[in-house]
């Protein structure tokens, strides 16, 4: 008999870059989501939401008893404080229902926000880089309730940093990012965009051009290896032409999903999982997988390799642990998992979009659907149930046999399996 773990499970915080995100996330198990406003969030160019869509993404997260954390993440310049003084406004008419914190990253951010909303708790952002608790109490003086502590920490870093905290300033929160993009800078840091485009990644308009696919230029070599002066004979960067352009500067995406237990273990308040800019199919899985591995911890068990499984159904790109294992700071030492990046297209066929009748339910296609196919539920806790006896019908009751991508159907199913919201997948052949 399997015995529970008395731990209390830190809350799992998702992204919500749009409303579909964001009931993709509530319906996959998300705590509380994190969104922006139009601007002054690290996502403002792509992932933001007009007032009325924060008004009902607030109204929307607290009806499923979830938390909403509202991101003024930008590092401002002085022209943008008169839009940031804007911004608290509209937070405050809507306090009564409002948001239940602010992530922040910028000090006179900070201090504007504890004025003008004094009762909306104040997280520290990521782009503030604390590494040390002098830095996490500093913050605490702020004001701040909660800080994310930075991805260039090593476990063994957060351990001593967490033991200080509970002596010194116990009230004090953390969170830590456990998925995601990493930047090739110190947490955002970085000035590429703003370099090559005029577009500034501190002030959510980042290109990522990290991300870019480059190749030599004309005349140039094909490969490029790269010694460190005082490690002779010691490739330290290569960069390696593959199908005309290679990229050269982005790191693996982060993916903490074996060292769950280690975090929880460590007392921290929240787990992050980055991706505003992703799709909701993908937000989620990943909300999917690491709120199954919570409650798995807490029921006694944990299944690291299911978890790795499904994540690679959802990678773009190869994923490893980033900084947190003890000594990738100064030996590279990480685990890496899957090189190969997955087709997840051809896996997802649909979303479940609304009921309507006993057997009768409105799908969006996301994937080509052969009529027959055999289908699984994607449902919450990695449940992954196969469809009994289907139909796929047009609106005004014609059959289908084959539905294409971004067309909308009737699925004629009798099952309890299904209800809005999940996403149904190919099961294996």
């Amino acid at each position: 008999m399997q015995k529970s773990v008395k731990y209390a499970l830190p809350e799992l915080l998702a992204p919500a870059g749009n409303l579909e995100k964001l009931a993709a996330a509530l319906t996959y198990g998300a705590d509380a989501v994190y969104l922006g406003g139009p601007g002054l969030n690290l996502r403002a160019a792509n992932a933001h939401m007009s007032w009325e869509q924060v008004a009902a993404a607030v109204a929307q997260a607290h009806a499923a008893g979830a938390r909403v954390y509202y991101c003024l993440n930008a590092l401002p310049m002085p022209g943008d404080l008169p839009h940031l003084a804007e911004h608290l406004e509209r937070l405050a008419d809507m306090l009564a229902g409002g948001v239940d914190g602010i992530i922040a990253a910028d000090p006179g951010v900070m201090a504007m926000s504890r004025r003008r909303l004094p009762h909306v708790p104040l997280h520290v952002s990521t782009q503030a880089s604390t590494m040390n608790p002098a830095a996490a109490m500093a913050w605490h003086d702020m004001g701040a309730s909660r800080v994310n502590l930075a991805r260039e920490l090593e476990l063994g870093d957060m351990r001593s940093l967490m033991r200080t905290l509970r002596k010194e300033c116990p009230e004090l929160e953390t969170e830590v990012f456990v998925h995601g993009a990493m930047c090739l800078a110190i947490s955002g840091r970085c000035l590429l965009s703003a370099w090559l485009t005029g577009r500034s990644g501190n002030q959510g308009t980042c290109c990522h051009p990290c991300r870019f696919e480059y190749k030599p230029a004309p005349g140039a070599a094909l490969r490029l290896e790269v010694e460190e002066k005082l490690r002779p004979g010691e490739t330290t960067w290569e960069i390696e032409e593959q199908q005309d352009f290679s990229m050269m500067f982005a790191p693996e995406d982060l993916c903490l999903i074996k060292y769950v237990p280690a975090l929880v273990r460590l007392g921290v308040a929240a787990l992050k999982i980055e991706g505003r800019m992703k799709s909701p199919l993908y937000v989620a899985q990943v909300v999917d997988v690491y709120r199954t591995a919570l409650d798995d911890f807490g029921a006694g068990r944990f299944r690291p390799g299911l978890y790795l499984t499904e994540l690679a159904l959802a990678s773009t790109r190869p994923m490893g642990s980033g900084l947190f294992l003890p000594g990738a700071r100064k030996a590279g030492r990480r685990a890496r998992y899957f090189d190969g990046v997955p087709a997840l297209s051809s896996n997802v066929l649909a979303k479940v979009q609304e009921r309507l009748g006993p057997d009768s339910w409105r799908i969006g296609c996301r994937g080509r659907w052969t009529s027959g196919r055999r289908v699984q539920a994607m449902l919450p806790g990695l449940r992954r149930p196969e469809l009994p006896a289907y139909a796929l019908e047009t609106g005004e009751g014609g059959r289908l046999e084959v539905l294409n991508p971004g067309l909308t159907a009737v699925l004629r199913c009798e099952s309890d399996l299904l209800r809005p919201g999940i996403f149904l997948r190919a099961a294996p052949e």
